[in-house]
């Protein structure tokens, strides 16, 4: 690899420095296209003026040409050129320097791209020369005769059973390659000479159908152009951090985010060897995403996660279960299930399993072959152990299981499915050994446990539940129909003790909506009856070709619809991507139409089904009942933002969530943003804006309390944390707390509405917050308070308050 673009050789040495302490980020998402190292550097005054400190940027190595999101990395030896180049990275770095703030880099240590072999020089060596290759270690490739390809390392990339007839030989370069359509493959020395199909056959490759179930090299879940590299050996880690080390050694970083390290062989020992390149006093987050009620291992070197359990929690306290029945009995009749904790269970199981069996079976085949060798029960039936196997990883609760507060876990889950089923005791003695051994199963059982989770749940059944598709997200459970006001403090006070670094978030690039559009449909937990007649008359009238994936879709689309009474028709781009949304929904689903088997019928009805609401009396009346809601998603909106922007940890804004934003899942949410105009309207605030369609009022609520934290930093990471509980009739619509030095009496005081429809007709009445002793401004309005403040005061300009002492 040519190491022309290593930092090292570009940069004067620096006297190391301590990193500049974080105490919020942007996360910027880069793009060759649209965001450089040079568009970066010209909003950083813009993000100063905000009150951020920190940019998060999305990984900034070499990627696969074209690359939107980073995570192809095909070199990561090199600073991406596409983005600006060593050069560009440190100019970022010393622009944002000057104006006291800092860089978080986000590192992806498990895979690297080879969509096009040619982009990777690594892959393209393995692929010519096979096992003797130099690099054919760093990656984590089955070479053994029962891979499926006979000892080859099978490429899944035919899309027919008529593509090998496809094959021809380029020769229009200073070496032969084997040609398929666009993609070209290596021919290794010696092997050239005949027809393409014959030159195949003596390759250290075969290419096979992606449907085959055939794959010999570990992948980033089941994807085929993301190959898994090996971290766990020294020189590969060497490598690969080269870079990063450079970064920390010319102090250019304050920190890194970590993508996806329950795909590693070893998290902990990974964690360790980064810990030691970045030192002690750089955050390191993880990107955990932790099962329901799953503590964060505290024995791992690290700051805090990424924040999908701070989403679950602000979102989850702002639903109202008071909709719970009516929502459930609406999904049983449209989707033929509550998509409750009865139905979840039974279907997350039952997809486990699916998933096991089909997309990740090369994973599973490779996982039990491994355990009849670390066994040494070589004998053994292979589909008793295989279904023994898949049986304990479809009831695994967790993504990964050797985390240290999860010993015992499996015991318990095998314990279980022996009681469940005792004819697989066997099986399940040969598993046991093999776990026992502490071996290359016991890695292989837990990488692949979290495989099988993330396809089963986050990409299959959160498209099939339909009841509240906000609580549909990362890391969140949908089983549990919102949280209570204690259920949210205790784990703020929680995250306030043991993790007061660790990242929250409302949106990133992985979340299914947006954090805007996730309230304004949690509203709908406040007007479940409402919506509830709305949907039975809209299907009356409209009806979508299939129940589930019309309650499923018809509430994204409310998340989206337009509250100003325009019709979603004139939105520029808004049909688009309502369609692109509806088809990735259905095939991700996997019931009707799937990616490995599209139903084109069914999926062209649902289109067309999509055009008669944008253009029919039910995108009317959706765009109504958006309208007449739209001040208590608003409402919501802001609470949540308030809520994490000063709760414990260090909160992340995604990029343009400081105004309102409707984005779905990616590559929705990776849209260009106008940062233009944010930094015109920022500029033109002057007095307390009102809540309307502008989003001037998130505007307004974010640069606060990024202002605050900068002006008593103290009082919030690292700092105390006090509930607060309102007195009075409308007590339970009220989520309050106080922040302060850890210690010292509190400073600062966040109250919002929560459940504010309920308000419309009967007003706050009595209910008031009894506040710390002194007096509280509200940086908000700049109304001041003391002792007993009534909320109808409190909130009578916004339905937040940020109040100061």
């Amino acid at each position: 690899m040519t190491e022309t673009h290593h930092t090292d050789s570009r940069m004067p040495r620096r006297k190391p420095a301590r990193p500049t302490t974080v105490r919020s980020t942007y996360r910027l998402q880069l793009r060759p296209d649209a965001l450089t190292f040079t568009e970066a550097r010209a909003i950083a005054e813009y993000l100063q003026q905000l009150g951020i400190s920190h940019l998060y940027l999305s990984p900034v190595l070499t990627a696969a040409r074209g690359s939107t999101h980073g995570y192809d990395v095909t070199d990561p030896t090199t600073v991406s050129a596409a983005l600006g180049g060593p050069h560009g990275l440190k100019a970022l770095a010393d622009e944002v320097r000057s104006r006291g703030m800092g860089l978080l880099i986000d590192l992806v240590p498990n895979h690297v791209g080879v969509a096009d072999p040619r982009q990777n020089a690594w892959w393209w060596e393995v692929l010519r020369d096979g096992k003797e290759s130099t690099y054919a270690r760093f990656f984590d490739i089955d070479w053994s005769p029962g891979n499926g390809a006979g000892g080859r390392l099978a490429l899944p990339v035919l899309q027919g059973e008529n593509d090998p007839a496809a094959l021809t030989v380029d020769r229009s370069g200073p070496e032969p390659m084997l040609a398929l359509h666009d993609l070209r493959f290596p021919i290794a020395p010696g092997t050239d000479g005949d027809n393409a199909l014959r030159i195949h056959d003596r390759q250290h490759y075969r290419l096979v159908s992606w449907k085959a179930g055939v794959c010999a090299y570990r992948r980033f879940f089941a994807v085929g152009s993301l190959a898994a590299i090996r971290q766990e050996e020294p020189e590969v880690f060497d490598l690969t951090h080269r870079e990063l080390a450079a970064w920390c050694e010319h102090d250019l970083i304050d920190g890194v985010r970590v993508d996806h390290p329950d795909g590693l062989t070893d998290p902990a020992g990974y964690l360790a060897r980064l810990r030691r390149v970045i030192g002690p006093h750089r955050l390191l987050l993880v990107e955990k995403i932790l099962a329901n009620r799953e503590p964060l291992d505290a024995t791992l070197p690290i700051d805090g996660t990424t924040g999908y359990d701070a989403l679950a929690d602000v979102g989850g306290v702002l639903i109202d279960p008071a909709g719970e029945a009516t929502l459930t009995e609406l999904s049983r009749r449209f989707a033929g299930h509550g998509s409750d904790r009865a139905w979840i269970g039974e279907t997350e199981h039952r997809i486990k399993r699916a998933v096991a069996e089909s997309i990740l079976a090369p994973e599973v085949r490779r996982l039990v072959a491994a355990i009849k060798r670390d066994s040494g029960a070589a004998g053994f039936d292979t589909m008793a152990l295989t279904n023994a196997t898949i049986e304990v990883l479809a009831f695994m609760p967790v993504y990964r299981v050797d985390y240290a507060p999860l010993a015992g876990m499996t015991g318990a889950v095998i314990a279980e499915v022996e009681k469940r089923n005792s004819e697989l005791t066997a099986p399940l003695s040969v598993l046991v050994a093999a776990l026992g051994a502490e071996g290359e199963a016991a890695v292989r059982f837990s990488q692949v446990c979290g495989a099988i989770t993330a396809k089963a749940v986050e990409d299959t059944m959160f498209y099939q539940a339909a009841r509240l598709v906000s609580l549909q997200e990362v890391g969140g459970n949908p089983a549990r129909f919102g949280h209570s006001l204690n259920e949210f403090h205790l784990a703020n006070s929680e995250r306030a003790q043991r993790w007061p670094a660790t990242m929250t978030t409302l949106s990133t690039h992985d979340t299914k909506r947006g954090e805007d559009v996730r309230a304004r449909v949690g509203v709908l937990s406040q007007a479940a009856d409402t919506w509830a007649r709305a949907v039975e008359s809209w299907h009356e009238s409209t009806p979508a070709p299939d129940g589930a994936t019309e309650l499923f879709l018809l509430q994204n689309m409310f998340g989206v619809w337009p509250a100003d009474g325009r019709p979603a028709s004139s939105v520029p781009g808004l049909r688009e991507r309502l369609h692109l949304f509806a088809e990735k929904a259905i095939r991700e689903a996997g019931v009707r139409t799937s990616w490995e088997e599209p139903d084109s019928e069914f999926e062209a009805a649902v289109h067309a089904w999509v055009d008669k609401v944008v253009d029919g009396p039910v995108g009317m009346e959706l765009g109504d009942l958006a309208h007449e809601l739209a001040p208590h998603a608003w409402s919501d909106s802001l609470a949540q933002k308030l809520l994490q922007l000063c709760g414990p940890g260090i909160p992340d804004i995604y990029q343009g969530c400081e105004l309102w934003e409707d984005s779905l899942v990616d590559p929705d949410n990776r849209r260009p943003v106008d940062f233009a105009a944010r930094a015109g309207l920022l500029q033109s605030l002057t007095g307390t804006p009102a809540l309307d369609t502008t989003g001037a009022a998130k505007m307004w609520i974010v640069a606060y309390a990024l202002w605050l934290r900068r002006e008593r930093p103290d009082c919030f990471v690292g700092g105390g944390y006090l509930p607060l509980f309102a007195t009075g009739e409308q007590s339970a619509r009220l989520v309050s707390y106080a922040r302060g030095r850890l210690g010292a009496e509190p400073e600062v005081v966040v109250a919002a509405t929560r459940h504010s429809l309920g308000l419309a007709e009967s007003g706050w009445g009595d209910t008031a917050l009894t506040l710390p002793d002194g007096s509280w401004t509200d940086r908000l309005t700049g109304h001041t308070f003391q002792g007993a403040a009534r909320l109808e005061q409190l909130f009578a300009r916004l339905p937040v308050a940020l109040l100061v002492r």
